[in-house]
């Protein structure tokens, strides 16, 4: 590998951080431990808890409401299209912000406008309101695309490196446990009371969420290199240009997106309404599915650390390994033999899109450079996105010509293209890395 590849930018006032993930230790600090002596990362945490509580409570009302309202798979197909494609027109903008703003004050800032957002949600009441929905979703996963590359961005500057590792993992359970609870809950808040009680809860999650984000401390250091802005920052596609194992560990997202997760949900709304129908619309059913790939894409990455820790190689060999259990989850899932095999179809797949997203995660976080750290997360929020709304709007438009197992079963291999293309250059960058 060329002196290039291994040379980080470095950063004014902060500490540099090897790419060699060989420097980081080998007993990464504990979960409890962490949230317990970290003040800055529990605070953080407490924001993503509550937030993420929220989201799930929108999704679960917004499809039902959706599918409610128009009756067309297609429509639904949209509003997840929607989803994913707002944020990535603002997503390179959000990048550079994250890297020259204060990231917690960005935060706090993108919390309180999507307050207002979601409440105007309450505002939808029948079939010619369909536009109110769809042009607030635009907006609330616009506003949303600001917060989620300074996110990313900020938890090294809150955690050491020994910290690191871990507080990626947790933050990566922690979705997949709200994603469970979140779900079921707004399942069962939707089939009780309707759509528009969770969407007034989903506001509230906001609030509450930036109150904990008001309690972050950052680091002087840190404060001031987002504050700077006389030296230029190198783009984030030139960067990966020059270092293509980080273009690379950027795209699993994208991958994860279009060819494991991103259509599926649009599947399992047509599952719940069409086929196991439990609940007002099929509110409960759906929210049970949602549950159980939080489950799995909790557990998965959690038990996958025992082995991987921070360790470069067994993080990248997991990665596939990763695919090809999301390929089996769908092979489960397929036939459609009965909710409970879909469910448990639904837990396997998690586990696998769970295991490639968080170490994919964990490598960019201990090899790119903070100086520009807030741009690749964008650029990978940005392919994420795109992808994952070119993934709906197909299967979207798929659901109205097609049985819903039968697009599943085209869904199976799709999972095995991204675990090849990841093991050919494994081996072209080992192949560098021993020149």
């Amino acid at each position: 590998m060329s002196k290039q590849e291994h040379t980080p930018i470095k950063s004014d006032g902060n500490r540099q951080r090897e790419t060699d993930a060989s420097s980081y230790p080998q007993k990464p600090i504990g979960y409890i431990q962490l949230i317990r002596q970290n003040s800055n990362f529990r605070w953080l945490w407490c924001g993503q808890l509550v937030s993420l509580l929220g989201d799930w409570f929108n999704l679960i009302a917004s499809a039902i409401l959706i599918d409610d309202l128009t009756g067309s798979s297609l429509a639904v197909g949209v509003l997840f299209t929607i989803r994913m494609f707002a944020p990535f027109f603002v997503a390179p903008i959000a990048g550079i912000c994250a890297d020259r703003y204060n990231r917690k004050y960005l935060l706090i800032i993108t919390d309180f406008v999507r307050v207002f957002i979601v409440f105007g949600f309450l505002l939808i009441r029948d079939e010619s309101d369909v536009w109110l929905l769809y042009t607030l979703t635009t907006l609330l996963f616009a506003v949303s695309g600001f917060f989620s590359p300074a996110r990313s961005a900020i938890l090294p500057d809150v955690t050491s490196p020994r910290e690191l590792g871990t507080a990626n993992a947790l933050g990566a359970a922690t979705w997949s446990v709200m994603l469970a609870i979140g779900a079921a809950i707004g399942g069962l808040t939707t089939g009780l009371f309707g759509s528009q009680t969770a969407f007034f809860i989903d506001g509230l999650t906001f609030v509450l969420s930036a109150v904990f984000l008001f309690g972050i401390k950052l680091p002087s250091s840190a404060s001031e290199a987002h504050g700077t802005t006389a030296r230029p920052k190198p783009s984030a596609f030139r960067y990966m240009r020059q270092h293509p194992d980080i273009f690379f560990i950027a795209m699993h997202k994208a991958a994860i997106a279009l060819l494991l997760s991103s259509g599926f949900q649009v599947v399992q709304v047509e599952i719940a309404k069409n086929h196991f129908v439990i609940g007002v619309g099929g509110a409960m059913s759906l929210g049970l599915m949602y549950c159980m790939n939080g489950v799995g894409s909790g557990i998965g990455p959690i038990l996958a650390r025992h082995w991987t820790g921070d360790r470069d190689k067994p993080l990248r060999v997991s990665i596939s390994i990763g695919y090809l259990i999301g390929a089996l989850g769908l092979i489960v899932t397929a036939p459609l033999f009965g909710l409970v095999e879909v469910l448990i179809g639904g837990f396997i797949r998690s586990i696998g899109g769970g295991i490639a997203w968080v170490f994919s995660t964990q490598l960019l976080l201990q090899r790119a450079p903070n100086e520009i750290r807030g741009r690749i997360f964008g650029t990978e929020f940005a392919f994420f996105t795109l992808m994952g709304g070119i993934g709906t709007a197909i299967v979207g438009a798929l659901l109205d010509r097609f049985h819903v197992g039968t697009i599943l079963w085209g869904m199976t291999v799709l999972p095995l293209i991204p675990a090849v293309l990841w093991w050919l250059w494994q081996v072209r960058y080992n192949r560098l890395k021993e020149k």
